[in-house]
């Protein structure tokens, strides 16, 4: 197994400083960096100009100045020579009459490289050119500098055995065409910001939607190290930015206006930037426009590895990843319910049905999809009895489920109709020569696809289409029955995992019901999930409960949204599972569903062959025309087998 799992450890590290006084400023990062170290870091990036302070402004005129800064970077590379870690510290820098604003770059004693500041920024009227040079003027010039031999350029390339990273400098981000756009197309997974981002009103939320934006555009992890306390406060205020982004997301942040040095380290999944790259051929495609475009590359032997055996990761691993957080919840909540009905809406009007017609069974599923029914029809001034629920009582049926599956569609206003299924399976039974006492697979079927059928004949009745209830977890495992509940016309659920179901109906009872009806939805949420295919037991309690047989949605849609949108092996999953679900599920429980999903997700593609129409309402979907293409024979032993631990 991968040690490091696509692991990398990074830290964004804010020293204290105090202008002009370089000794004390190395002093400061030596500290730092010996922290970085002791997490076991890869790579430590400090703010930018952070050996002199960056608020020197004409001192970077004073020889005096420049000659301290290379004496204290001289400190660095003579600390570094017994470190695997690699630092990136900010520093002016003389060549050829020029000073130029530089990221140097530094490990074991060797200055791998300086990269230079490409657009110098521009700030309450003072400009960096009345210092700094742009590197235009300079690039690839190769000069000594600290005692050693470099080359000073701004497109440059770190690989090193495990990541590849570029640096950029301050404004450089905020340029159209940022320094980071090229490096990334051109291979570099991580990007490390040295920047000087002062304190001004709304600019952190400009600088945070910056970031992900950037991140996110090229898909790659995005460090921040901005300027903190001890640089000077004439004219402005430094908070000290220190932001970890991946993707997009943001993974780590430091403590705004903190007069204390800090680091900030966290793991970068490169793993997970490369998968999102493979299936981005937009990215792929751009990347080759790009090919004429110089970049100096420089090749790392050895960095500091991250153990995933022996480490916990610092970073949060969400238990419920379908799930959004905060304010965005609501959010989501409205966005997907919208996709749902737009896309009924849609596919009414199309086929100019004057009906919709859905099984009601009191359980989740079907209950989001009559409520999707439900805004259909007042989105197109439909009346609801336009909806027919059936309601179809079978040998399993509770009184629980039976009572809210009729409380719903009364408070609802639909038609009712109700069809026992009972007589029409026992005949089934008598004629296929089954037992009805043995409750085995084609017992529980038999009631699957007698209720589809009647399904599908009310419809004609009715001048409708059925519309189908199955979720985007059942469909991973395969938990329909083959031309039973996994056939309808329309399958309004088809993307929405069965952890996010349960939270969107909550949210639909709490925001968009009357109170008779939340009061209905809230005790559908608090039912087992079940098929209700099995005879309830003698109190009348359902007995057949989904998660008992397949394993809890919690863990399938987690091991789900990996697999499916993250690209990752078993091993990588069962490792985040580890630490999303620590003290909830014991590694032997983790794994043992995790078997179960592997080889229920390769012995059931069959069935997501032949999906009916369904709308995509997030980035994971199973849908076999265009995000979910594989072979129905397809075998899964090489998962298995990791799983296994073989």
């Amino acid at each position: 197994m991968n040690k490091n799992l696509g692991f990398v450890k990074v830290a964004a590290a804010i020293p204290n400083v105090r202008v002009a006084d370089c000794s004390y400023n190395v002093q400061q990062m030596l500290d730092l960096i010996a922290q970085a170290e002791e997490q076991r870091a890869a790579v430590v990036c400090f703010p930018e100009l952070s050996v002199t302070a960056y608020t020197c402004q004409d001192l970077f005129r004073q020889q005096v100045l420049l000659e301290g800064a290379e004496l204290a970077v001289k400190n660095l590379l003579s600390y570094s020579t017994q470190s695997d870690t690699i630092i990136l510290a900010g520093v002016p820098v003389c060549c050829k009459g020029t000073i130029l604003n530089c990221a140097a770059v530094i490990q074991n004693g060797k200055l791998l490289g300086l990269v230079a500041k490409r657009h110098l920024s521009r700030r309450d009227g003072v400009s960096e050119e009345r210092w700094f040079s742009s590197i235009s003027q300079t690039e690839g010039i190769r000069m000594v500098y600290a005692g050693q031999e470099t080359e000073i350029c701004t497109n440059r390339i770190f690989h090193t055995p495990q990541f590849t990273f570029g640096v950029e400098i301050g404004h450089d981000l905020w340029s159209a065409i940022p320094p980071s756009t090229i490096l990334c197309l051109k291979g570099a997974e991580i990007i490390f910001s040295l920047t000087a981002d002062n304190a001004q009103s709304g600019k952190d939320a400009y600088l945070h939607q910056l970031v992900a934006q950037q991140s996110a555009r090229c898909h790659a992890a995005y460090v921040v190290a901005g300027c903190g306390y001890g640089e000077s406060t004439q004219d402005m205020v430094f908070p000290g930015h220190a932001l970890l982004y991946e993707d997009g997301n943001l993974i780590a942040k430091g403590k705004k206006f903190c007069t204390k040095p800090q680091l900030v380290c966290s793991e970068i999944d490169v793993e997970l930037i490369r998968n999102i790259r493979i299936s981005d051929k937009i990215f792929t495609s751009t990347s080759v426009q790009y090919q004429s475009d110089y970049v100096k590359e420089t090749t790392i032997d050895k960095i500091i590895s991250f153990n995933a055996k022996e480490s916990v990761l610092t970073r949060k691993v969400e238990a419920l990843p379908f799930i959004p957080k905060g304010s965005q919840f609501n959010e989501r909540c409205e966005e997907v319910f919208s996709v749902q009905t737009l896309g009924l809406a849609r596919r009414m009007e199309h086929t100019r049905a004057k009906s919709m017609v859905i099984g009601i069974s009191g359980g989740l599923d079907s209950t989001l999809a009559l409520l999707a029914c439900a805004n259909v029809c007042d989105i197109l001034k439909m009346p609801r009895t336009s909806i027919v629920g059936v309601t179809m009582p079978g040998f399993g049926t509770t009184d629980r489920t039976y009572t809210n599956a009729l409380s719903l569609m009364k408070e609802l206003g639909i038609t009712i109709r109700e069809i026992s299924i009972k007589q029409a399976c026992l005949q089934h039974f008598s004629d296929i020569g089954h037992d009805v006492k043995t409750h085995d697979v084609t017992y529980e079927n038999s009631q699957a696809r007698e209720r589809t059928q009647i399904l599908m004949d009310v419809a004609n009745q009715t001048s409708g289409f059925v519309v189908g209830t199955g979720d985007l977890s059942e469909l991973a495992l395969g938990w329909a029955t083959y031309n039973g509940d996994h056939m309808s016309m329309y399958g309004v659920n088809a993307s929405v995992p069965k952890t996010f179901v349960r939270h969107l109906v909550t949210w639909i009872a709490q925001q968009k019901s009357s109170e008779a009806v939340r009061s209905v939805l809230l005790d559908i949420v608090d039912t087992p999930i079940s098929p209700e295919l099995i005879p309830a037991d003698e109190a009348g309690n359902i007995k057949q409960k989904t998660e008992d047989l397949v394993g809890p949605y919690e863990l399938h849609d987690f091991f789900l949204f990996h697999f499916l949108r993250s690209g990752f092996s078993p091993a990588k999953i069962m490792y985040l599972a580890h630490q999303a679900f620590a003290g909830q599920y014991t590694d032997e429980v983790i794994r043992h569903w995790l078997q179960t999903f592997c080889r229920r997700f390769f012995m059931q593609q069959f069935k997501r062959s032949c999906l009916p129409d369904g709308p995509k309402v997030g980035s994971c979907s199973l849908s076999p025309r265009g995000d979910w293409q594989m072979p129905s024979d397809a075998v899964g032993v090489l998962w298995s087998n990791q799983v296994a631990g073989k």
